[in-house]
């Protein structure tokens, strides 16, 4: 289904061109265009820019912007997938449908600067828009997952400067500081709670800042016993802006989410099991073997109607009673016709293991 071009002005370039799919009888088409832009200085001089959609938008937009990364295209059954070395992570893509993040920045703790957060929205948006990911998995290279912003060579005092590193050059203000969240920081997260497909952080050790809010936005969070997480922007005298709060709210309540947030506690992995803001603990041998595993378990499972609850179960959180049972009535019949329901009942009476998602190899 073609998608309608967008017009961009001059001094503005592509900051991720997202393409939200709509499961729709056998197969999920593309049915609406989101153009996110920042202003920058690279294309000073061009009037317009016509980017069209289609599967390789974000290659056009690292071509047009100047990024320098080292990634191949991998094909799959119905689409492609941009895999290899970005600015501060990997992409790899691994059988069933598992595409593995892993943050690469062990010297920095793998925290996140502006550059790195363009690129992982970049990806995220390539990843929900690409049949052939069923589920996202999130890990960390060294000894964090990750550090959360890095705001090395900052300094506040000395220019009145925001302490965060979405901001661009002369837009250190609080008008840049707001679009550098809305258009860089707050969408990473926006982007990995709402697409269709499931996703997990693997947490091998310091999450805290950006990390942790990226932990919590994901579906499924596996810590090593050797991981410790927390928000702690209050040490710096900073928020919890990318919607770490909402989130802690609804995971613990308020009386522990204030206390959790108001004394910038960091916590180790069982107390965050006890907290209910990791689903596992594992040592950390057995990390990624144990990660891998879920995955592959979800990644087999009836992606149609996976996805679908996934939706229907972050609505209900916000809905009364009654608008959730309108909700999931809503979306049941695309789960009652779609060809996984009829082999899950073909398995069950032929009394063997259901082989789903043969849509996908289509």
């Amino acid at each position: 289904m073609p998608l309608p071009a967008a017009i961009v002005p001059d001094a503005y370039r592509p900051a991720c061109a997202r393409q939200v799919t709509r499961m729709q009888a056998d197969r999920p088409i593309m049915n609406r265009f989101i153009l996110d832009v920042s202003p920058v200085s690279e294309l000073e001089g061009l009037r317009e820019l016509r980017v069209e959609g289609g599967r390789n938008v974000a290659q056009r937009c690292a071509t047009i912007t100047g990024r320098q990364r080292t990634t191949t295209t991998q094909e799959g059954a119905a689409g492609m997938i941009q895999t290899g070395e970005f600015r501060g992570f990997e992409v790899s893509m691994e059988d069933p449908g598992i595409l593995v993040i892993t943050f690469n920045r062990p010297d920095r703790l793998n925290g996140m600067d502006a550059p790195m957060k363009r690129d992982l929205l970049e990806t995220l948006t390539q990843a929900a828009m690409e049949d052939p990911v069923r589920v996202v998995l999130f890990a960390g290279s060294g000894r964090a997952f990750s550090a959360g912003d890095d705001i090395s060579g900052q300094d506040k005092g000395r220019r009145g400067e925001a302490l965060v590193p979405d901001i661009h050059r002369g837009h250190d203000n609080v008008l840049g500081t707001i679009n550098g969240l809305r258009k860089i920081s707050q969408p990473i997260n926006t982007a990995i709670r709402g697409m269709d497909k499931l996703t997990i952080a693997a947490m091998n050790g310091v999450a805290v800042q950006t990390g942790f809010s990226l932990a919590l936005s994901c579906d499924f969070r596996i810590a090593s016993s050797a991981a410790r997480m927390g928000s702690g922007t209050l040490r710096f005298g900073l928020l919890p802006d990318e919607g770490g709060h909402y989130l802690l709210l609804q995971m613990m309540g308020l009386p522990k989410t204030m206390d959790f947030l108001m004394r910038s506690r960091l916590v180790g992995a069982a107390e965050a099991h006890d907290l209910g803001l990791v689903h596992e603990v594992v040592e950390p041998d057995e990390l990624m073997p144990r990660a891998m595993d879920l995955a592959r378990e979800l990644a087999n499972g009836p992606q149609v109607a996976m996805r679908l609850l996934k939706r229907s179960l972050y609505n209900a959180a916000d809905q009364t009673w009654e608008q959730s049972l309108e909700d999931i009535a809503a979306r049941t019949p695309m789960a009652d016709h779609h060809p996984d329901s009829r082999e899950g009942v073909a398995a069950f009476r032929g009394k063997r293991k259901p082989s789903f998602n043969a849509w996908l190899e289509e």
